[in-house]
């Protein structure tokens, strides 16, 4: 110590060198104790003290400074490196890594907000189990949701035993599984809105200090700001992404039309061109990248240009309605495909597509115009087409309304439009729902076409001029088919054959009353003509054939007699007479009771087993009738015959 230097002031200079050196505080309580054993006086001694006191509290305050300083270093490169992640994931990832740095924690997390007001686990580091990421959090339950409430941190040294808020047992059991004692929960907020928590943890008891927490809402600021703008940056993109879908896809639309309207301009050029079928077929289905196939309403394949599976005739016509009801393509299963050709003279025809993929809407839009090209290319081709529909049509009128013509004059018009006068026609009239006359009507035509005869609608009724001799069966088949095709019995009635056109009327009438008999008998859903009906055919037949009826009632058994001179018209007559009593008929007609029985027997093998049911038997007895009164009115009536003896039985 040099000469005229007090100790305590040496004493005093050693704090300062101590205090610029940035000392530990041991050695301030080295010197101070060093001081003390020798020491010279209390004021000396007090001195040193004071002095000692203020150094440590200029040590902390530089101490502060320099925590402060690398905190907002450490924010500032929290700054830095979240600026370089676009994705909400890799950006909160850094943020919790930084927090557990920065203050020491244990555990960092990051719960963010729902709609619903309620919160989740997003991002957690440091964690040592699966449940923390995740964890939902109920409304108003644990630290973090208090935080974002009141938008103030909270924090609690010991939190299973903290009983200060409310707790939740998925968040305790998260906290017990991780060992976690002291946390901390500091809301993340953004231009007055909070978008979530930032939470610091350690698995021992802890006080959080002023600084620990405002440096810990500092970082949920900073974070807030960077998740709002990664958000807003996700919804801008997001809204990008869709305007450059919307305009690809606008794109590909205003691409799709022009093909299509470049296609469809081709196809009308070949058209007008008296392109083949097949030429315009191959063009179409070359840009609609499937096979075509053109039928006619016969079912015969008019041109294609590939396979294409068949597919019943109920199909076809439904489709061919449906098409023409919404003026567009029908698909049908198995990647069919399929639209109305209206072929004017050709009848309705349809036009079949099989494509590998569904059509987009272009391509049905194009399947359509085909068709309706298809159309144009055959009614050019048959140029009498535009008179020819009207005329058959005109013509089945006038022969159903009986307007008077001479034989020659219905001959003639009949050859003109295809029509052979010289074959039998039958009449068909349907009665389908009203609800589907539409679907029914085009299904007329087609029908029409197929067996070369005319159809019409008339109110509610379709009618069918058919080649043919059998009316019955003609009924019986138009009824089948349209009925499989509505999906409901269609009742029909039928008669003729015509005996020459200019008795169609009279047939059309006839069939016109069968048909109303079967719907008034109950039999809706049936078919039949007056040979059908029994004796109410005979009552509803134009030319009352009173021999076919008694051949369709008893005719074997009068053959049988007159062939075998037997008497089993006379045992009928007695039996149904004697009430149906064997006994009483043999009495009345003198012979044994055994005799009547062998002969009945054989009645039973010519008329069948059923020939004594109700029905039945009243037309063998109206049979029986007509016989026996046509008898008188065409022969000369000749005395009884007297009664005779069995001769040798049936």
């Amino acid at each position: 110590m040099e000469s005229g230097e007090s100790p305590t002031d040496s004493q005093i200079f050693a704090v300062l060198e101590l205090l610029a050196g940035e000392a530990p505080p041991r050695s301030f309580e080295d010197l101070l104790w060093e001081a003390r054993r020798h020491s010279g006086g209390e004021e000396r001694s007090g001195k040193l003290e004071a002095a000692v006191r203020i150094a440590m509290d200029i040590r902390a305050t530089a101490e502060q400074r320099r925590r402060r300083e690398s905190a907002l270093a450490a924010l500032v490169d929290t700054t830095q490196e979240i600026s370089l992640h676009h994705e909400l994931d890799g950006m909160l990832n850094v943020v919790t890594r930084h927090a557990r740095r920065m203050l020491a924690f244990d555990m960092a997390y990051v719960s963010l907000r729902l709609p619903d007001g309620s919160s989740y686990v997003h991002k957690s580091d440091g964690d040592t189990t699966a449940l923390n990421t995740g964890l939902e959090m109920g409304r108003g339950l644990g630290l973090g949701e208090m935080a974002q409430g009141t938008s103030a941190p909270f924090w609690t040294p010991d939190y299973l035993t903290d009983e200060r808020f409310p707790h939740s047992d998925e968040i305790d059991r998260v906290v017990n599984s991780e060992g976690l004692h002291a946390i901390l929960a500091v809301p993340m907020t953004y231009d007055g809105r909070t978008v979530g928590a930032l939470y610091g943890a350690s698995r021992a008891i802890r006080h959080f200090s002023p600084d620990e927490v405002s440096l810990l809402r500092s970082l949920a600021d900073l974070s807030a700001s960077a998740i709002e703008a990664t958000r807003h940056r996700d919804r801008v993109q997001s809204a990008l992404a869709s305007a450059e879908a919307e305009k690809t896809r606008i794109g590909a639309a205003l691409t799709e039309s022009r093909s299509l309207a470049e296609v469809q301009a081709g196809l009308t050029g070949m058209c007008l061109e008296g392109a083949d079928l097949h030429d315009i077929l191959r063009a179409a289905a070359s840009s609609l990248g499937a096979d075509l196939v053109l039928r006619n309403a016969g079912g015969r394949t008019m041109a294609s240009t590939g396979p294409v599976p068949e597919i019943p005739t109920a199909t076809v016509v439904r489709a061919m309605a449906d098409s023409h009801a919404t003026a567009a393509a029908i698909e049908l299963p198995d990647g069919l495909w399929a639209a109305l050709v209206a072929g004017g003279v050709e009848g309705p025809g349809i036009l079949l597509c099989k494509s590998p993929e569904p059509l987009s809407e272009e391509n049905r839009r194009l399947l359509h115009f085909t068709g309706q090209s298809v159309a144009l290319v055959l009614l050019l081709r048959h140029n009498l087409a535009p008179a020819s529909g009207p005329a058959r049509d005109e013509y089945l009128a006038d022969l159903l309304s009986g307007t008077p013509r001479t034989p020659c004059h219905f001959a003639e018009r009949a050859r003109r439009i295809g029509i052979d006068p010289t074959a039998p026609h039958v009449v068909v009239v349907l009665c389908p729902d009203g609800a589907k006359r539409g679907e029914a009507a085009i299904w007329a035509s087609s029908y029409a076409y197929r067996h070369a005869g005319l159809m019409t609608v008339s109110a509610d009724r379709v009618v069918l001029f058919l080649p043919g001799d059998d009316a019955s069966a003609a009924a019986r088949a138009a009824s089948d088919e349209l009925t499989q095709l509505l999906g409901h019995a269609v009742s029909a009635g039928a008669a003729g054959p015509a005996k020459d056109l200019a008795a169609v009327s009279k047939v059309y009438q006839e069939a016109l009353r069968c048909l109303d008999t079967l719907v008034a008998l109950g039999g809706t859903g049936g078919a039949a003509a007056a040979g059908d009906l029994g004796f109410l055919g005979l009552l509803l037949s134009d030319d009352h054939d009173v021999d076919a009826f008694i051949s369709s009632a008893v005719g074997p058994v009068v053959e049988y007699d007159a062939q075998r001179s037997t008497d089993l018209v006379r045992t009928l007559e007695a039996y149904f007479t004697s009430g149906g009593s064997p006994s009483r008929a043999a009495k009345d007609l003198h012979v044994h009771t055994n005799t009547v029985a062998r002969r009945l027997d054989r009645i039973t093998e010519l008329l069948g087993p059923d020939w004594q049911q109700p029905a039945t038997a009243l037309e063998i007895q109206l049979a029986l009738r007509l016989q026996r009164a046509r008898g008188a009115v065409y022969r000369p009536r000749t005395p009884p015959l007297a009664d005779q003896a069995d001769r040798g039985g049936a």
